[in-house]
């Protein structure tokens, strides 16, 4: 048996489960998620909790049980709590501006970049610290979009200069070594 996939999601406060037609669909005051059941995979609302259970042994259903709990806790977490991630800009004359639905970032470019966002998707914007906050109900797309975001311009391992998420430490080398 999974490990991960024996342990019952918690259901938050305010959040409201349904499953029909291989589809558990997740509402909570942050908005509503989807989640397609695997083959294989039941899913059963008991008591304010979600349990995962798996109708064989095979190697296929086996692999998907945990993966399918932990989407469905994220699901739970997202439309109660919502997801986020912090990246940092560093460099001289590097700066973000939000402008309506999408954000202008000043990269060392010869030109400035719009980076238009998605639906479900909201970023903010600290001009005074250089701070991008991706905020989001899905974590996958919360995620995918810090990480378009950062390939805009990756930090560089000289001087550390391009878009880092907040928590991410750069090794920087040494550099030429002048006489």
């Amino acid at each position: 048996m999974s490990r991960i996939g024996k342990m019952p999601v918690p259901v938050p406060k305010g959040v409201e489960v349904s499953i029909a037609g291989g589809v558990v669909r997740v509402k909570g005051p942050k908005g509503q998620l989807e989640v397609g059941l695997l083959p294989g995979i039941s899913a059963a609302v008991e008591a304010g909790e979600l349990k995962i259970a798996r109708s064989d042994e095979e190697r296929q259903t086996r692999s998907a049980h945990g993966l399918l709990r932990s989407l469905l806790s994220n699901a739970a977490i997202g439309v109660s709590r919502g997801w986020s991630k912090e990246l940092d800009i560093v460099g001289i004359g590097y700066r973000a501006e939000s402008k309506g639905r999408s954000v202008r970032f000043n990269l060392g470019y010869s030109h400035p970049i719009d980076f238009d966002l998605p639906a479900g998707i909201e970023v903010d914007v600290d001009a005074k610290s250089n701070r991008v906050t991706v905020r989001g109900v899905d974590r996958q797309q919360v995620g995918q979009i810090a990480a378009d975001i950062r390939a805009l311009r990756p930090p560089e391992p000289y001087k550390g200069k391009g878009i880092r998420y907040a928590t991410e430490r750069i090794r920087t080398k040494a550099g030429k070594q002048g006489a």
